[in-house]
């Protein structure tokens, strides 16, 4: 199984920081996704950095890399998480929003499933944080028409690591032991997704 792990933005993306402008989501997304990869690998997995660049490299270049893949070794043989930090607002003011959570595209797919693993791993690695969920459809995953994930083949799912613009969240996700946890959260949940 190839999983590809997606560092969302681009080092120049605009926007994308704290309201104090400490916080930089683009460097953060990138220390993380090369962290999921080191122990992804480290378990004996064939898990890829999707934009090992630092460039901003477009959707359709990321989705196309994705897409490539799954011709290759066919879908059902591909995943892809893509990471990134929530924001309530345009990233002028703090605000009170908290919270994990991990998006789909629409109606009931494949993808439902690697997102639920996670959304379990992230139950178990974030006690005291909330967890964002949707309960609507009767599964824990946001079903949204991200781009990436409307035009990617294979199974995929991003996931908001906690809100940059909220000073509570923003210290856990700076903490040492806040990175961690999301690093064992997407780590776990895609072992767990690949077990089942």
């Amino acid at each position: 199984m190839k999983i590809f792990i997606d560092n969302g933005h681009g080092l120049m993306t605009a926007g994308k920081r704290s309201p104090d402008g400490q916080f930089r989501e683009p460097f953060y997304n990138r220390e993380i996704a090369r962290r999921v990869v080191s122990d992804l690998r480290d378990r004996g997995l064939d898990a890829e950095l999707l934009v090992p660049e630092d460039d901003d490299i477009s959707l359709a270049e990321r989705v196309r890399r994705v897409n490539t893949a799954c011709f290759l070794l066919g879908k059902q043989n591909v995943i892809l998480v893509s990471i990134h930090v929530n924001a309530a607002g345009n990233g002028s003011k703090w605000l009170n929003a908290t919270g994990w959570s991990a998006y789909t595209c629409k109606g009931q797919t494949a993808s439902d499933k690697l997102a639920e693993c996670l959304c379990q791993a992230a139950i178990k690695n974030f006690p005291g944080h909330r967890i964002r969920t949707d309960m609507s459809d009767g599964d824990m995953d946001w079903e949204e028409g991200f781009y990436i994930l409307r035009k990617s083949l294979c199974v995929a799912v991003l996931t908001e690591n906690f809100f940059m613009d909220s000073r509570s969240d923003l210290e856990y996700l700076q903490s040492r032991a806040g990175k961690q946890a999301i690093i064992d959260t997407h780590v776990e949940g895609i072992i767990e997704y690949l077990n089942k």
